[in-house]
């Protein structure tokens, strides 16, 4: 069994067609064909099964599959491993982000980072608060930042940097722009406008909302924050975003407005898997994230 065989076999396995797999492999289509033939004569079973020009896995195609993806991950961790060992300072990390931290946040530490070492490039992925913590989990991420930051988490390591307040969002025209502050439980006969159910940040604004004595009003839902800010700025509802979400907030259109009576706070983090032992290039951003913010906490 080789690797190249492995390989030819995913990639086949997950788009259900030797040539479309062919030309993303830029190998003959022959080629791929033949060596998955010599792979299910070695394994003494059929992969795949044929339809004309598409194949389908079979059952133990799909078990397969699932085992081969873990150790080809196992085999590129290992190989990244030894690349490392050799030159720490030429190695690649794979960052999750979600859209909450995009502005401020990743470009501040990665700038930073970069200063005292350019040769390590960076893959970034914006993703959903479950989806990071997956990807970390099975090896797609390196590092992810995140908040809240999850404690209970069987296979991820968090690293709390900091905890924010969340603000309320509203528009110019609404009475709140004046104010310096409100009282949650104030809220309770807006229109809110909150991320979809089953984001994060759906569930942080739901639950504060609930403690402060009452359910929100949800009349609108954006999938990024973008979206939230225009229809807040429209007129639409009000929301409220964690601090790191305002940083490029628009004062014509929109006013920031503290919130009180209880306070409503997130961690915010980086995760690691917890059973798996960082790359030499990821382990130096992963120090260098705790002392990074180690020092900011010290000077605010």
């Amino acid at each position: 069994m080789e690797l190249r065989q492995l390989r030819y076999f995913v990639e086949v396995a997950e788009r259900e067609h030797v040539s479309d797999a062919a030309a993303e492999l830029h190998v003959a289509q022959s080629a791929i064909s033949r060596q998955i033939a010599n792979l299910e004569a070695e394994l003494g079973v059929e992969l795949f099964e044929r339809e004309g020009r598409n194949i389908r896995l079979t059952h133990i195609g799909r078990i397969f599959l699932t085992h081969t993806k873990t150790a080809l991950k196992a085999i590129d961790h290992a190989k990244k491993q030894i690349d490392e060992y050799i030159d720490p300072e030429r190695g690649s990390i794979k960052i999750g982000f979600p859209t909450s931290l995009a502005s401020n946040l990743l470009p501040t530490v990665v700038s930073e980072f970069k200063k005292k070492h350019p040769k390590i490039a960076f893959q970034l992925r914006q993703g959903s608060y479950n989806f990071l913590i997956e990807s970390v989990e099975n090896r797609e991420i390196d590092v992810a930042f995140l908040g809240p930051v999850p404690n209970e988490h069987p296979d991820i390591l968090g690293d709390i940097l900091f905890t924010e307040n969340f603000y309320a969002l509203v528009p110019n025209s609404h009475p709140l722009a004046e104010q310096s502050s409100v009282n949650l439980r104030d809220l309770h006969d807006e229109a809110f406008v909150l991320f979809p159910e089953g984001y994060v940040l759906h569930q942080l604004v739901i639950d504060g909302c609930i403690q402060a004595g009452f359910t929100p009003n949800v009349s609108s839902q954006g999938e990024d924050l973008d979206a939230i800010k225009g229809l807040v700025a429209a007129g639409i509802g009000i929301t409220l975003l964690p601090e790191s979400a305002f940083n490029d907030l628009n004062p014509y259109y929109s006013a920031k407005v503290a919130i009180q009576n209880p306070e409503l706070r997130r961690t915010v983090g980086i995760i690691i898997p917890k059973n798996r032992k960082l790359a030499p290039s990821e382990q130096v951003f992963y120090e260098f994230i705790k002392e990074f913010f180690s020092i900011l906490q010290r000077f605010q």
